[in-house]
């Protein structure tokens, strides 16, 4: 993700060439700053930050292949693990590179990198859902509330000037860990169907549904603690 970005908007009563601060306080952030610093210092010259948000796409597609592929060879949810890494080390990294040479393009980082964000989110949930593992429903659940999570984010940094990627601490980075220790678990302990209140499923749907409701729970707590917030900041006008 790009760590800060510069917008210039002429919208009315926006501020011009106002400068979006990045919230991310993430659990595993104390690990991830260094290390993408000392990534960065590290990269070769010849590794540009769009070359590297294209690498996290690709391994968005290997994420998602090795899903599908999963359906019959479980094995397979190794390489979607890395096809997640791969996409951590591409995501991450193209902001902190650009930082690092003074190269920041910062309307253009922003937009191209949540415009594929998006794009890679789809990706994603086409390759979980085809893998089986997750009802399909389920899957659609989890991906409109990754959606809701990323436009929060957006809408709160129009009227905060801060972009908030990180809720509860959890960001994009533990969001993909989580995603491979669930992998891991799937693969030594393969969900077999039980039943629970009458109603046939397995331990990858009862976990989905359950970071639906929280993912769910966190837009509403966070949207009432904004608008209290902006309506002190932002009082109504009296009548005239």
């Amino acid at each position: 993700m790009v760590e800060e970005h510069g917008l210039d908007t002429t919208e009315r009563g926006a501020p011009v060439n106002s400068r979006l601060r990045r919230h991310n306080e993430g659990i595993l952030q104390i690990f991830e700053r260094p290390a993408l610093r000392w990534l960065s210092a590290t990269m070769p010259g010849w590794v540009t930050p769009d070359m590297l948000t294209a690498l996290g796409f690709v391994g968005s597609l290997i994420a998602a292949g090795g899903y599908v592929l999963a359906a019959h060879e479980p094995w397979m949810l190794w390489v979607s693990s890395l096809g997640i890494a791969v996409n951590w080390y591409g995501d991450s990294l193209d902001g902190s590179v650009a930082r690092a040479r003074g190269i920041e393009r910062p309307r253009y980082g922003f937009f191209l990198d949540n415009a594929v964000d998006v794009i890679e989110y789809a990706i994603f949930a086409v390759g979980f859902g085809l893998s089986g593992y997750i009802r399909w429903e389920l899957v659609l659940g989890t991906l409109a509330a990754f959606y809701m999570m990323m436009l929060l984010g957006l809408i709160k940094s129009r009227v905060t000037e801060v972009f908030q990627i990180s809720f509860g601490g959890m960001g994009l980075t533990e969001v993909r860990v989580a995603f491979i220790l669930v992998n891991a678990v799937m693969y030594f302990f393969p969900p077999t169907p039980f039943a629970i209140g009458g109603v046939v499923t397995t331990y990858p749907n009862v976990v989905s549904a359950l970071w639906i409701i929280v993912q769910v729970a966190t837009f509403v707590i966070v949207t009432i603690g904004t608008l209290r917030v902006l309506h002190v900041q932002d009082p109504p006008h009296p009548r005239r």
